[in-house]
């Protein structure tokens, strides 16, 4: 390895990453800013897909005069419609974003002190390697732990599983979808995946709970949703607080958090004791009907009344509307679904009334999807581990079907079954992402070696030994996108303009890493286009079309019943299982049942959270443009309970938690839109990172407060629901 020279040490600061802003088409050093000749002149467009979160809307990037312009949907792109939401036409502000990390870092000082050096990409990468070696000598590769978000890190993961590397978890599965994955999966025999088939554009009756489409822009759903609005499409939402879609809805059902699964059950009761369900589709498709029948035979919307905080008559009457429309009445599945720790069982209650209403492979429900086949490269196998993975030891979450994060770092805390002795955290602030910061810490600190990959210092990077500064989206190549869909279709990410400063493509770290690592070979192609040209010719689609256009869309195939899309359930019968006899020989519940939440502690309130349309949590938080946009969050307190507590709207407030811990100030909403018992807050903000300077501690962190957790004992979805705060006044 180089020497690092003690004159090239320094704290972080301006300096390092950006106190000036290099313009995007000719970042200073870049091939562009140094050629001859005339500068670039006029309009040119370049067809990508977006990463500013997981949709992965395709769009055009403009650059005008040699400089990037401006981000639009792709009118060829069935994902976006030709259409991007509020992040995605601000994607442009990420490559601007005067706080991004400029160039490799290693630590110099204590993890968290924040010094560094900054250093070449040959130095970052030979320390990394080192490092790496000697813990596999004395740990085995197993004990290199991978934290992954989003499409770029293919290749990351690829040389480090070539490694040997099995431990492998994206936090979005434990802390995001897995529930809703599971629910459906024991229920239909398949999880929904992304963007989900789901034909609101032809829904007679919508249902969402807690699902704040409106607010949470994913794109294709959030159009056909304003277009169903139009229509007159009948809209049933499930929010304690009144949300832009509860704004529209014909039944808002203001329910008490954390008991969904009384609601639910009752609904269910209501479409079979009225014989409301659609019995053909049962009939043909479900298993354990009976049995299933009788578990609910109890929760009547009387009961349920009592435990939810809504009218039985409410709950009766959105059944019945429910029923009217089916089978093109569609429960949204959600996302972002681990709230109270029961939440596998709550998706699976969503998704059985989803069966009630026998909307499987209907217009209006959730039709049939298809994607285009794209060959994989032929890449070397992996070696074969002779350790098992860490995260779920005994198969304590009988149906997790990915690695649990926390699982990972709970491991690193004990070192059982063996030691995690690094983490390589790929574009995933596990701060926020993993519930209780002081566990992550206390992992941390058993670590001999973290790197962070990110365009951006998060905070899980000021704890890093490593840090390598990645390309955004717009200037890099990565995987093919290949999108499930009413059609299949294929994208390419391509670059808009060239990397600023000394940010590099996951790619182009990875095939460098592997280098130093002694396995090149596991990057057998030249090239990232090589690679790709190569997975197109395969599929016998042409590579130049697909640069051009951006997206190759495959041939329409059916997707409903009715015009002969096959409708069949990957479950052990085979069918709908109403009653699981899967999850009874794991001693689960069969069919979901209720168990009254804990109440909040004298004086507290229950922390509820969502997302605002221009932000992707903490992702998003530095991006100059969606920072105007909205650069705090507030707390929503119910108007009645502020002026009880002697609150007036715009106060400043601080909030406390039932463990102790205390977070920046915000201000107080007092508004009507939200019950008594609950407060809300939008996620993301309050980030304690000094070097993302625009959002720094601007407003509140959720993520701090949630110091409690419960783990779902189907699948091991870790809430983010189960805390309870207290109001402080700030003067």
């Amino acid at each position: 390895m180089e020497r690092l020279s003690r004159r090239r040490f320094l704290k972080i600061s301006a300096a390092t990453f950006g106190a000036g802003m290099v313009t995007a088409g000719a970042p200073a050093g870049s091939a562009l800013a140094q050629a001859a000749g005339a500068p670039e002149q006029g309009v040119r467009t370049v067809p990508t897909y977006c990463e500013m979160c997981f949709w992965r809307c395709g769009g055009i990037g403009y650059v005008r005069d040699g400089k990037l312009w401006k981000f639009e949907g792709n009118p060829k792109d069935l994902v976006s419609r030709g259409r991007l939401c509020t992040r995605g036409t601000g994607a442009v502000g990420a490559v601007h974003d005067p706080d991004r990390l400029r160039s490799p870092l290693i630590r110099r000082g204590k993890r968290g002190s924040e010094q560094w050096i900054a250093v070449t990409w040959g130095e970052a990468l030979d320390y990394m390697a080192e490092r790496m070696k000697a813990i596999k000598a004395a740990h085995g590769a197993e004990s290199i732990a991978l934290f992954k978000h989003g499409i770029g890190v293919k290749f990351i993961e690829h040389v480090l599983k070539s490694y040997g590397v099995i431990n492998v978890t994206a936090p979005s599965y434990a802390q995001c979808r897995g529930p809703r994955d599971a629910g459906y999966t024991l229920t239909y025999g398949v999880g929904l995946g992304s963007p989900e088939p789901l034909d609101i554009a032809n829904s007679r009756c919508l249902v969402l709970i807690g699902s704040h489409l409106g607010e949470n822009l994913h794109n294709t759903q959030v159009q056909e949703l304003g277009d169903a609005i139009g229509r007159g499409v009948s809209l049933i939402v499930v929010d304690p607080r009144f949300s832009v879609g509860a704004s529209k809805a014909k039944y808002w059902l203001p329910i008490k958090p954390g008991t969904d699964i009384a609601l639910l059950r009752a609904w269910m009761n209501v479409l079979v004791t009225e014989n409301l369900y659609d019995k053909a589709f049962v009939t043909e498709h479900g298993e354990g009907f009976d049995r299933f029948v009788a578990d609910i035979k109890d929760a009547t919307p009387e009961w349920a009344a009592g435990e939810t905080g809504l009218d039985a008559s409410l709950i009766r009457e959105s059944a019945r509307e429910m029923a009217k429309h089916r089978p093109a009445t569609l429960v949204h599945p959600g996302r972002r679904s681990n709230w109270y720790g029961d939440d596998s069982q709550r998706s699976r209650a969503m998704a059985l009334v989803n069966a009630l209403m026998g909307n499987w492979g209907q217009k209006g429900g959730i039709f049939i999807n298809h994607n285009v086949k794209v060959p994989p490269y032929p890449l070397p196998a992996y070696p074969k581990a002779t350790r098992p993975k860490v995260d779920n030891p005994d198969r304590r979450y009988p149906f997790a079907e990915e690695e649990l994060s926390q699982g990972v770092r709970a491991a690193t805390i004990t070192g059982k079954p063996y030691p995690i002795k690094a983490w390589v955290v790929y574009s995933s602030n596990l701060m926020s992402a993993l519930p209780n910061r002081k566990e992550t810490l206390e992992a941390i600190a058993k670590l001999d070696l973290l790197v962070v990959i990110d365009t951006v210092p998060s905070e899980i990077a000021g704890f890093a030994d490593v840090v390598l500064p990645e390309a955004t989206f717009l200037e890099r190549f990565d995987e093919l996108n290949v999108v499930w869909g009413r059609q299949g279709s294929v994208q390419i990410r391509q670059p808009v303009v060239p990397p600023a400063y000394d940010a590099q493509p996951g790619w182009w770290i990875a095939k460098r890493l592997a280098d130093k690592l002694g396995i090149g070979g596991a990057m057998p192609f030249k090239d990232i286009e090589e690679y790709l040209a190569y997975r197109m010719q395969k599929a016998g689609l042409s590579y130049e079309q697909l640069r051009k256009d951006g997206v190759i869309v495959g041939p329409p195939k059916p997707i409903y019943a009715a015009d002969g899309a096959e409708v069949s359930f990957d479950t052990p019968s085979g069918k709908v299982e109403f009653w699981s006899e899967q999850l009874a020989d794991a001693k689960l519940d069969p069919v979901p049942k209720y168990a009254r939440p804990e109440e909040p502690p004298k004086g507290m309130y229950r922390l509820i959270t969502g997302r605002a349309p221009m932000h992707t949590f903490t992702r998003t938080q530095s991006n100059p443009l969606l920072h105007d946009l909205m650069g705090s969050n507030e707390v929503w307190v119910n108007a009645a309970e502020a002026a009880r507590l002697g609150l007036k709207h715009g106060q400043l407030v601080r909030l406390r938690n039932q463990d102790g811990v205390t977070t920046t100030v915000t201000r107080v909403k007092a508004t009507e839109r939200i019950r008594p018992d609950c407060v809300y807050m939008v996620h993301g903000f309050g980030v304690e990172a000094p070097l993302l300077r625009n959002a720094h501690r601007r407003g509140a962190s959720t993520a701090q407060l949630n110091t409690r957790y419960r783990i779902d004992p189907v699948m091991g979805g870790t809430s983010i629901h189960t805390n309870f705060v207290s109001l402080i006044k700030e003067a």
